[in-house]
């Protein structure tokens, strides 16, 4: 055994086990029981239980679920972060949309994997979180890439508004030029940029996805 890494097995990173799956504790319990380097704390069956647990054992690390009856995960992760809590949380979810990972990575998240990870690559996460570094599994990875890059991430100037909304009162180019004083080779321009912007292809498109998105009112 070499010193390093007989200091892994004197130092183990330890774990607090959040899900509400029974069975998945008890899986994940056992999986790193039997490797060495890592100590089990605790588990916990929500987030309202993680975050007090997190008090009173201080473990290395957090492998957190996401949706849970009794507290979620993303709640938990912010609450940590609001009480600058030591422990770096990995979240380990089936899902992995973007109503789930941005909110959770928002919060505090260190790292995102699904549970359908190899065991290595679970190991593999938990000692990078343990040292503050960000892991994501490559689902997750892509599906953050691809929002960034996506049509829609940029905002609307405040002139490409106000010819949006004379859109939406079913207003025609002609007109939109004759109230807001440009031509209406212009308009055309800005509804081009509306539409690159918002991820559409005609006017009844970019209203509808304006009224989604809480651009217009």
């Amino acid at each position: 055994m070499t010193a390093e890494t007989a200091g892994t097995a004197a130092v183990p990173i330890t774990l607090l086990v959040v899900d509400d799956h029974p069975v998945v504790r008890d899986g994940l319990r056992g999986m790193f029981t039997s490797a060495s380097g890592f100590e089990v704390l605790g588990e916990a069956a929500n987030g309202v239980e993680a975050v007090d647990l997190v008090a009173r054992l201080d473990p290395d690390v957090v492998l957190m679920d996401l949706r849970m009856p009794g507290g979620g995960g993303v709640d938990a992760i912010a609450e940590l972060a609001r009480r600058g809590a030591r422990a770096r949380v990995l979240v380990l979810t089936t899902y992995d949309t973007d109503s789930d990972t941005l909110p959770a990575i928002e919060a505090g998240a260190t790292g995102y994997l699904l549970k359908d990870a190899p065991r290595d690559e679970l190991f593999t996460a938990v000692r990078a979180a343990a040292e503050g570094r960000t892991v994501l599994s490559p689902a997750v990875a892509s599906r953050l890439v691809a929002r960034v890059r996506a049509p829609g991430n940029e905002p609307l100037s405040s002139r490409e508004r106000e010819v949006l909304a004379l859109v939406a009162r079913g207003t025609s180019n002609r007109d939109i030029a004759k109230e807001l004083f440009i031509s209406e080779a212009t308009v055309k321009t800005h509804l081009t940029h509306v539409y690159g912007k918002l991820g559409v292809k005609d006017r009844a498109a970019a209203v509808s996805e304006a009224y989604r998105r809480g651009i217009l009112g």
